[in-house]
C-alpha cells in the first residue's frame, strides 16, 4: 500500500455532495475522452474478472458474488463518487472480515451487515466526517494491511496445495496453521503445480509485457493446462456448479432487531475499514494524477454502493487501490471508465459464464498469493522500523493484533498508541 498523501483543504464549492462524474461532463466530454475511458475500462475489467471471483471464494461465498459486487458496486462508485479515477469492487482487505461474518451468520447475515455498513458510511459522508479518516496514522495502515495479507495467504494454503482438511478450516490464525500442518499428507501435486504456474506466469508477464493482462493470461493458461492434461484439481464448476449469466433480482435481506444488534460490531468494522480503504485509494489516485478527490462525496457513494450490493446479492464494495492505479495507467479520462468497467464485466458474465467453470481454484489461490505479496509494503515496513521507536512499535503491534486478535483491535489500539506515544515522547516519526 502506498503512503497516503496529506490532503489540501477542499474549496468551499466542493464541500457538498458533488460527484466527479457531473464535474467531468460540465468540462465537456469528447469522443476522444470516451475512447480513452473505454480502453481503460476494458483494461480494468480484464484485471477485475478473475480477481473478483478469487476474492469472493476466499471470503467463503460463491464466485458470482464477487462479480455482482464489481458490477453493481463499481458502477455506483464511479457514477456518484468524489474521485475521478476510483474503481470500486470487492477488495482483499475485507476477506477475513467477510469470511468471519459468513461463517457465523451465513450469507443473509453478511447482506444485512453490508446494508447496515452502507447506511453508516453514507451518514459519515453526509455529516462531512470523511476528512478525518486521513488522520489514521501511516504506521497503522501499513501494519493492518500487512496483517490482513498474512491472514489471507494463510487462508489460501489449502487451495494452493490442494489439501483436504478433516473438518472445517478454523478461522483463527494459529489453529488454522495447526489444522493445515495436520493435513499436510493430503497435498495434491497437480494443484500445487497449477498454483505455481499461475504465480510464475503473472510474474513473467508483468516483467516482460507489463501492458498485457497478467491475471487473465495466467488463469486462462492454468485452466487450459488443467483441462488438456485432465488434472485432478477442484474447479469452479466442480465446487460451485458454475456461474450465472446475469445479475440476480434485487431483494432485501431477512432481518430482525436481535440480528441487527448481533451484527452491529461487524457492520461498524466494515464501516471503518471501508472508509479508510476507499479514501486511501482515492489519495493514491490523486498522487498519480495531480487531481484532488472529494472525501465526503466519495463516502456517500461508497455508502450507496454497499446498500446496492446488499440488495443485488453482492459482498462489501470499496475503492480498490490496485485497480484504481491500473485505471490511471491505462489512460482513463474520468469516471466513465469505471462505469464502463462495470459494463464490460456484465458482458463477460453474460457471454462467458460457462467458461468460468473450468477455472481451477488453485489458480485463483495463486492470484491471491500474488495479491498478498503486493499488499505487504516491505520497503515501507523496513523504513518505519528504522525511523523511530514509536513508528516501529506501532507497526509491529498493529500487525500482531491483526493476526492474533482482530482487525478493529489492531486499528484502534495502534492509533491510540501512536498518538499517545507521539505526544509523550514527541519523536520525529512518520506522518499520519
Amino acid at each position: 500500500m502506498q503512503k497516503p498523501v496529506k490532503l489540501k483543504p477542499l474549496p468551499a464549492a466542493e464541500t457538498g455532495f458533488s460527484p466527479k462524474f457531473t464535474s467531468s461532463l460540465r468540462e465537456g466530454y469528447s469522443v476522444g475522452a470516451l475512447r480513452a475511458d473505454a480502453v481503460a475500462g476494458l483494461t480494468v475489467a480484464i484485471v477485475a474478472l478473475p480477481l473478483s471471483m478469487a476474492i469472493a471464494i476466499a471470503s467463503h461465498v460463491t464466485p458470482d458474488k464477487g462479480l455482482f459486487t464489481a458490477i453493481v458496486g463499481g458502477f455506483v462508485i464511479s457514477l456518484l463518487g468524489g474521485s475521478r479515477f476510483q474503481i470500486g469492487g470487492p477488495a482483499g482487505a475485507f476477506i477475513v472480515l467477510i469470511a468471519s461474518i459468513v461463517d457465523r451468520y451465513g450469507f443473509e447475515g453478511l447482506q444485512l451487515a453490508t446494508l447496515m455498513a452502507g447506511i453508516f458510511i453514507f451518514v459519515i459522508g453526509v455529516l462531512r466526517l470523511g476528512t478525518y479518516i486521513k488522520y489514521v496514522p501511516h504506521p497503522v495502515t501499513v501494519g493492518f494491511t500487512a496483517g490482513i495479507a498474512i491472514i489471507i495467504f494463510s487462508s489460501q494454503i489449502k487451495e494452493l496445495l490442494g489439501m483436504n482438511l478433516a473438518g472445517a478450516e478454523p478461522a483463527q490464525f494459529v489453529p488454522k496453521l495447526e489444522a493445515l500442518w495436520t493435513a499436510a499428507s493430503t497435498l495434491n501435486v497437480s494443484a500445487l503445480l497449477i498454483a505455481a504456474l499461475t504465480i510464475v506466469a503473472i510474474a513473467v508477464v508483468r516483467k516482460y509485457k507489463p501492458q498485457w493482462p497478467a491475471l487473465l493470461i495466467a488463469v486462462t493458461a492454468a485452466s487450459v493446462i488443467a483441462l488438456g492434461l485432465h488434472l485432478q484439481v477442484v474447479t469452479i464448476a466442480s465446487k460451485f456448479g458454475g456461474i450465472p449469466s446475469g445479475l440476480p433480482a434485487p431483494h432485501l435481506p431477512t432481518f430482525s432487531f436481535d440480528l441487527i444488534l448481533k451484527l452491529l460490531p461487524d457492520a461498524l468494522a466494515i464501516t471503518l475499514l471501508g472508509s479508510i480503504e476507499s479514501l486511501l485509494s482515492a489519495v493514491v489516485a490523486d498522487s498519480m494524477t495531480g487531481r484532488q478527490h472529494r472525501p465526503n462525496t466519495e463516502l456517500i457513494a461508497q455508502g450507496v454502493a454497499n446498500i446496492a450490493c446488499a440488495i443485488f446479492g453482492g459482498i462489501v464494495a470499496t475503492g480498490t487501490i490496485a485497480r484504481t492505479a491500473t485505471n490511471v495507467r491505462a489512460g482513463a479520462h474520468g469516471p466513465v471508465a469505471g462505469m464502463l468497467h462495470a459494463g464490460f464485466l456484465l458482458v463477460f458474465m453474460v457471454v462467458a459464464a460457462p467458461l468460468a467453470g473450468y477455472i481451477p481454484l488453485a489458480a485463483l489461490a495463486g492470484i491471491l498469493a500474488v495479491v498478498c505479496w503486493n499488499m505487504v509494503d516491505k520497503f515501507e515496513i523496513v523504513k518505519l522500523l528504522k525511523s523511530s521507536p514509536v513508528a516501529a512499535t506501532v507497526v509491529l503491534i498493529t500487525i500482531a493484533l491483526t493476526l492474533f486478535a482482530d482487525l478493529i483491535t489492531g486499528i484502534v489500539v495502534g492509533t491510540v498508541l501512536y498518538y499517545v506515544t507521539s505526544y509523550l515522547f514527541k519523536p520525529t516519526s512518520a506522518q499520519p
